[in-house]
């Protein structure tokens, strides 16, 4: 088979017998050779490789491949062998972790053809492959197939088309700001800036110039006019994270915007009207924090016209192992990892309190401390877990059983709550606390 009709294949060759590589060589590849791995060869040398075939001996130094390998993890990588190295422990470890696939001595150059065919053929697949798990803001960046990120992406399609205040309510690293990214994008104040604020990283003595900017001369150090978060924002939206954290003083601020559309910056008496959408979002309760005389109770009102809750990464079942896939094909050396079904197990048992941003952060640190081709429990820094007592997993289906109900529900009745109340036979309080509680809301 002629290989460089096929964009030109490149392969890579560490191989000390001169015929052998002379075999390989009438298979029509575009040979970039060595006669050893005594130092690495020029990083120029290897673009374009997507195979490579290693000669592994009695003399070869197993962890100065291993090092090569890992350094060109993208690489197909074919070893050649003598038949009693097998029984060597470490060429074994070496082969199953870190090769596509081996030949043993003496070669048979027919079957050695084909096999790297083969090998040639699944690199441009992956390779092919990467784009489309490329992390955009697109309809896509939103990853889940869970009855609550379903219902979530057909209220972020009715919502995005308004312009009222969105709350947007979740635990820490359930994607608060994406969200509230796709309302943007969805808006008709799209093509208008998108101005994310961290409530919570403000100076106490900076927020309102912070937010509603300053005059020259205002205060001390105050040089020259600054442009404040809420007016850099004109004709496009606002993210307020963490606004529970906002101080009670720029409450007040906040919500004399949000009545009158209109700001003052620090130093001025001028109003400046302004057309901005809000969203915000918290990780608390701020139901509590109104109680508790932390958030102003007519600010919440405002606020939460339309309240959008994310649910946990512990409650989307098969979306953890959806979204770390997603994650692992993000990282450099994506195409000769995978996840072992334990790590998959322990995953689905894991109870993941950082959610998503503690996936992300897990499987990027997996990609880097594995040391073979299939991520282990050991790399997530994750406990296999033991297996699930019959109480539990009784819980567990009464509790899928309930939702799967509901959602069913849900749909027939077209999203008619007094409907599905009457369906179920439950009251309306009863019907939304569990709507509220399966995140179907």
């Amino acid at each position: 088979m002629n290989y460089r009709q096929q964009q030109d294949p490149r392969l890579f060759v560490c191989h000390s017998d001169g015929d052998i590589v002379q075999e390989i060589d009438r298979m029509q590849w575009d040979l970039v050779r060595v006669s050893n791995l005594v130092s690495p060869p020029l990083s120029s040398r290897m673009e374009g490789v997507q195979v490579g075939v290693i000669e592994i001996s009695e003399n070869t130094n197993l962890d100065f491949i291993e090092t090569f390998i890992r350094a060109n993890a993208a690489i197909f990588w074919v070893a050649m062998v003598n038949k009693e190295e097998l029984d060597n422990h470490a060429v074994r470890y070496l082969l199953k972790n870190y090769f596509y696939d081996f030949h043993t001595n003496p070669p048979d150059f027919t079957r050695l053809q084909y096999l790297l065919g083969h090998a040639f053929g699944m690199a441009q697949l992956c390779a092919a492959e990467r784009p489309a798990v490329t992390f955009t803001a697109s309809e896509s960046s939103i990853l889940g197939q869970s009855q609550s990120i379903s219902s979530l992406k057909q209220q972020l399609q009715k919502v995005s088309v308004s312009q009222l205040p969105v709350l947007i309510t979740g635990e820490s690293g359930t994607g608060k700001e994406l969200v509230a990214q796709k309302l943007h994008a969805g808006s008709e104040c799209a093509a208008g800036p998108f101005i994310a604020v961290n409530c919570g990283a403000l100076p106490a003595q900076l927020v309102q110039s912070e937010l509603f900017g300053h005059e020259k001369g205002a205060f001390t150090g105050a040089t020259q006019r600054k442009i404040g978060k809420i007016e850099a924002a004109h004709n496009g939206s606002l993210f307020l994270d963490e606004i529970g954290d906002l101080p009670l003083e720029e409450q007040v601020n906040l919500l004399r915007f949000l009545q009158e559309k209109t700001i003052e910056r620090v130093g001025s008496h001028q109003s400046i009207h302004l057309n901005v959408r809000i969203i915000a979002a918290t990780h608390v309760d701020l139901e509590a924090a109104v109680k508790e005389g932390r958030f102003r109770q007519d600010l919440y009102f405002r606020l939460n016209v339309i309240r959008l809750k994310i649910p946990p990464l512990r409650q989307r079942g098969d979306d953890v192992l959806l979204l770390a896939h997603h994650f692992l094909g993000q990282q450099d050396n994506y195409n000769r990892l995978s996840f072992s079904d334990a790590a998959e197990v322990a995953m689905l048992q894991h109870n993941w309190p950082g959610n998503v941003r503690e996936l992300l952060n897990r499987v990027q640190r997996a990609t880097v401390m594995t040391s073979g081709r299939y991520i282990q429990p050991i790399d997530l820094e994750i406990a296999s877990g033991a297996p699930a007592t019959a109480g539990d997993c009784l819980k567990v289906i009464r509790e899928e059983a309930e939702r799967d109900a509901l959602a069913r529900a849900l749909n027939e009745a077209q999203g008619k709550v007094s409907s599905v109340a009457k369906q179920l036979n439950i009251s309306r309080a009863t019907l939304y606390r569990l709507l509220d509680k399966h995140s179907l809301l």
